[in-house]
């Protein structure tokens, strides 16, 4: 994570000290607020270790396919999903919130017309990360401020994309953990606590979409959705052996989905392959009034669906480079272990017929530099105001409200002011300082965007699309994360684990699309994945590469669950 990001997740944790994010060990351990789901509606013991020989890692093709056959039904595979949800997420805790009444109406409504013409998701379980609204469902944005008992964030209508998901059939059936307002590269939630990496439990599935990967990675759901700031969908993908779509800014609307830092906040899927992924953006994507920087998606981006992309020698004869920060820059530097991986992806990269080169010139640390001039931080309370007034519940639909109600405080996150206590800077120019506090305004009426955000935003994406023609790149690729994932059962250099920290936003700055594949194992058995950007717009082009790596490694392997807990949910 950048320096800037690190700075707006530690201003966030300011305002959530008093909950569960970071507590030391002698303190005492608090349950969290929000409930794990229980008494789900499962199969007999018998009857889901029949179907775990079918069920176990099949993708959406497959499943299709045991309908077809009438192998099984909607309603059983749904039961099947919470089956794993009641058996393992007790110990994992990706899942917050079940919605089993919900799931199987919708199951026994699509077994009843089975028979009749259906969208590209019918049947499909799937899991929504806790900051996007869901009609009726708790949507906490990880933070228990929202689980208050009697004022709970429960949205009157569901985000553009999780509408676009269920209208193309999918079956709803969670959500997902995450950290407080989606501020840190672990997943400890003040809501329902740490969630586990799938691979061992004791390591940090990285965040802020830690919830959605370890559910996608261990079963518990088909494929889910994630939000990505400036590394949470990809990052924890890498972690996790999932790969996981950060679109081009604007082919997904964010309508409905609670502000991290709206200017640079999008979405995309998570899934265990890229065929998946590749239905599920398909079904999401598309203009929406309620998101402007949809407007004209449509006539810029590749045509769906994007399952037209994925060949197996999509690679062959394609140039891409590894940016030389990735490999340079020193305020989160790349660790030798993942240096290493990444060069093992190179060289597949390589036997899949492309080229690959290395660079000093290719966007080098000044780039970041540059880059991080694109300023949103007076814009934050303008996208906060815009998803409370529109998504918020009946009871709160703005800040003064939300206070009177419950007696909270509104979230410096969603104000954009700087709490009393926030740290200063920790190193560079301006150590030991306390940066300017911005003044709130309107993106849409105020004089000084195309100085703060447009115009440095368009320069840095004109920086980036010159060094590819430059140097004849298609695109770059990158590790996922600058380290593996580390333990969270001891202190990491002195301190609690603050996750696994990653080099990748600027690609959110700029707004090009990224996806990140499984890419291999570490010595210690934990994931490494591997990230690739590619030019605005090509997001068909980015999955076909993505498939075509997958398609020549073959590196993801199921994980082996445990069902007895290794650490107190902190």
């Amino acid at each position: 994570m950048s320096r800037c990001a690190l700075y707006a997740a530690a201003v966030v944790l300011i305002v959530s000290s008093a909950f569960a994010q970071g507590r030391p060990a002698a303190v005492p351990f608090v349950p969290p607020p929000v409930a794990m789901p229980a008494n789900l509606p499962v199969l007999s013991a018998d009857r889901q270790a029949h179907m775990d020989k079918d069920l176990l890692e099949v993708d959406i093709h497959g499943l299709e396919q045991l309908y077809a056959a009438h192998t099984y039904t909607v309603e059983q595979v749904t039961r099947w999903y919470f089956g794993r949800i009641t058996r393992y997420n007790g110990i994992y805790r990706a899942v917050q919130t079940a919605d089993a009444e919900g799931a199987l109406a919708i199951a026994r409504r699509e077994d009843a017309d089975s028979g009749s013409t259906h969208g590209p998701l019918w049947g499909i379980p799937i899991v929504i990360k806790a900051n996007t609204a869901v009609k009726g469902l708790l949507d906490t944005d990880g933070w228990q401020g929202f689980a208050r008992p009697g004022h709970e964030f429960i949205a009157p209508k569901d985000a553009t994309v999780v509408a676009r998901l269920r209208a193309a059939g999918a079956v709803l059936i969670g959500i997902t953990n995450m950290p407080d307002f989606a501020a840190s590269d672990t997943n400890r939630s003040s809501a329902l606590g740490r969630t586990g990496n799938a691979y061992d439990v004791r390591f940090s599935p990285g965040g802020s979409s830690g919830g959605t990967v370890t559910a996608v990675t261990a079963n518990m759901a088909l494929l889910g959705t994630g939000t990505d700031t400036a590394n949470s969908i990809r990052m924890p993908a890498g972690t996790s052996s999932v790969v996981g779509v950060l679109p081009t800014r604007g082919l997904v609307s964010i309508a409905g989905i609670a502000p991290l830092d709206w200017l640079r906040d999008n979405t995309g899927p998570i899934a265990r392959n890229v065929t998946d992924a590749a239905i599920a953006l398909s079904v999401m994507a598309g203009e929406d009034m309620l998101d402007f920087a949809t407007k004209g998606s449509a006539a810029k981006a590749q045509t769906g669906p994007y399952t037209r992309y994925l060949r197996k020698d999509a690679l062959k004869g394609k140039r891409f480079g590894v940016p030389a920060f990735i490999l340079t820059e020193k305020e989160d530097g790349l660790r030798p272990e993942t240096r290493l991986m990444l060069m093992q992806a190179v060289g597949a990269f390589r036997a899949a017929g492309a080229e690959v080169v290395m660079d000093d010139t290719l966007l080098p640390v000044a780039f970041l530099e540059a880059e991080r001039q694109t300023q949103t931080a007076m814009y934050r309370r303008d996208g906060a105001d815009q998803w409370l007034a529109e998504f918020g519940p009946p009871e709160y639909r703005n800040a003064e409200q939300f206070t009177a109600a419950t007696g909270i405080a509104w979230p410096a996150v969603f104000t954009g002011m700087r709490p009393a206590g926030a740290p200063v800077l920790p190193s560079g120019a301006l150590a030991g300082t306390v940066p300017p506090q911005p003044a709130q305004v309107k993106l849409a009426t105020d004089p000084d965007a195309e100085k703060n955000f447009f115009g440095p935003r368009r320069t840095s994406l004109a920086e980036y699309l010159s060094a590819l023609d430059r140097l004849h790149l298609d695109g770059l690729i990158y590790p996922s994360a600058q380290m593996p994932p580390p333990d969270e059962t001891m202190p990491q250099d002195g301190r609690l684990s603050s996750g696994p920290h990653s080099a990748t936003g600027w690609v959110n700055r700029i707004g090009v699309p990224a996806v990140v594949v499984p890419a291999g194992f570490y010595p210690s058995g934990l994931p490494f994945g591997l990230e690739l950007s590619a030019r605005p717009w090509h997001d068909g082009d980015l999955l076909g590469w993505a498939y075509a790596y997958e398609q020549a490694t073959k590196a993801r392997r199921p994980p082996v669950l445990v069902e007895s807990g290794l650490l107190p949910q902190r």
